[in-house]
């Protein structure tokens, strides 16, 4: 197997589980915050929502420059059109994937703004830091939703919520 169908493999598997968080990002509460340093809860999910696009351009770009290429988060008033993004910004990940190979992977990349270097890596360190930041943001997920005392799923076997459904 090569890295490239491993990072596929990933990618498929965890995207089913950040798909099943966002899907309960309650529309009322999109503002909500846990804390004034903290982001609000549609911010949050946007952000995870829009992970995916950091493997793309590690994949397809040899930087990403924010000088150059502004992130522009895109406003998302409900669940719904959350998913939509998502699932958007997932089939382009897909593609950048079935487009690359081993051979690239070790080629430099850089995330930066002008002169300000935030993360100068190899490709592969590029897309394994994105999974990274989708399981990080995907459990910060979580805390903000159990703080509104949302029922949260599992990824990795029952949550605290689902295990109700197993007990006798």
């Amino acid at each position: 197997m090569s890295f490239i169908e491993t990072f596929q493999r990933e990618l498929a598997d965890e995207s089913k589980e950040t798909r099943r968080m966002l899907a309960i990002v309650p529309a009322d509460k999109m503002d909500w915050q846990p804390h004034p340093k903290s982001m609000t809860l549609k911010a949050l999910a946007t952000h995870l929502a829009e992970i995916p696009i950091m493997i793309t351009v590690a994949l397809e770009q040899d930087k990403w420059d924010f000088a150059e290429e502004p992130y522009n988060p895109y406003d998302f008033p409900t669940a719904e059109a959350l998913l939509a993004r998502f699932d958007e910004c997932i089939e382009k990940a897909e593609n950048a994937l079935a487009h690359a190979s081993d051979d690239n992977l070790r080629d430099n990349w850089k995330l930066c703004s002008g002169e300000q270097v935030f993360m100068e890596v190899e490709r592969w360190e590029a897309v394994r830091h994105a999974f990274g930041q989708n399981a990080h943001h995907r459990a910060q997920l979580g805390v903000f939703l159990r703080l509104l005392d949302i029922p949260i799923p599992g990824p990795y076997g029952p949550s605290a919520d689902e295990m109700a459904l197993y007990e006798m």
